[in-house]
């Protein structure tokens, strides 16, 4: 299918709206003259960010499908349809694998890709049986293809994003549906990710997980070039209409998975012991 090239009167939902890159691409469809309804679980943030946007604001909590179901419930009421939906919330603390407790891995997994999950699942219907053909944008992460120590358990949540997003854009594609699927893959982009404990529920209080030092941490980042988050809208915007399956923010990023993939094709292609036919 070709992409969406005139986003003027659309309608596109964005999780983790309030701040960051979810602001950032709801301002970008904004000025594209989209209709924009932003989610996210800081009711304060929530409120000002659409305020100053001109969106529609719901308090989301990404992490409770029932939430999502009142997300969709309202687009539905306030526009009737949906056009565009960006999975977006996110949080990135870090944490050693021998160290993360369960209710680390819980909580990571629960926003990170359960998020995703709920919201394709409740909004995936309305962009089917939209006429004028619609959009995913799922926020993955360089990390959901190279991974590094101490943000394991981020990686593992957003390489599950990955997954996903690639067997939903194959499934759509093969029974004609006309809607797209974008993987967002961001490298070093300033927002408030660095921050993540603040939105962890105040119950889970068995954690070794700490939130990252951007000014400290060397392995975030490293010595590539930071950008705005404001800087990602117009990627967004771009892959929508060219219907790009992947989306990143930096090019470095290319050369970090063809190494990845150099070292798991040259292990794939080691010699193998003997094998046996089964019958």
């Amino acid at each position: 299918m070709n992409g969406l090239r005139d986003l003027a009167g659309r309608v596109a939902i964005v999780t983790g709206g309030a701040s960051g890159i979810g602001k950032a691409m709801a301002k970008a469809f904004r000025a594209a003259g989209a209709h924009v309804v932003i989610a996210d679980v800081e009711a304060a943030a929530l409120e000002m960010a659409a305020d100053e946007i001109g969106a529609l604001g719901v308090r989301t909590d990404v992490t409770r499908a029932e939430d999502l179901d009142r997300l969709a419930a309202r687009v539905e009421r306030e526009h009737g349809r949906a056009d565009i939906l960006c999975n977006n919330a996110g949080v990135a603390p870090k944490v050693r694998i021998q160290d993360a407790t369960e209710q680390d891995w819980r909580w990571i997994i629960d926003v990170n890709l359960w998020g995703v999950i709920h919201g394709t699942r409740a909004f995936l219907p309305m962009l089917l049986a939209n006429p004028a053909g619609g959009h995913i944008v799922n926020t993955a992460s360089a990390g959901g293809f190279v991974t590094g120590p101490m943000l394991g358990t981020y990686s593992v949540t957003k390489a599950g994003v990955v997954a996903m997003s690639e067997a939903l854009a194959w499934e759509l594609r093969e029974s004609g549906a006309q809607v797209g699927v974008t993987i967002l893959a961001p490298g070093p982009v300033r927002t408030n990710l660095h921050t993540s404990l603040r939105n962890r529920p105040a119950e889970l209080t068995d954690t070794r997980a700490v939130d990252i030092d951007l000014k400290q941490d060397t392995k975030v980042g490293g010595e590539q070039r930071w950008i705005t988050a404001d800087s990602v809208g117009p990627i967004v915007i771009d892959a929508i209409r060219r219907n790009a399956l992947y989306a990143t923010t930096h090019d470095f990023i290319a050369d970090l998975v063809q190494m990845r993939m150099e070292r798991i094709l040259a292990d794939f292609r080691h010699p193998l012991p003997a094998t046996q036919e089964a019958e």
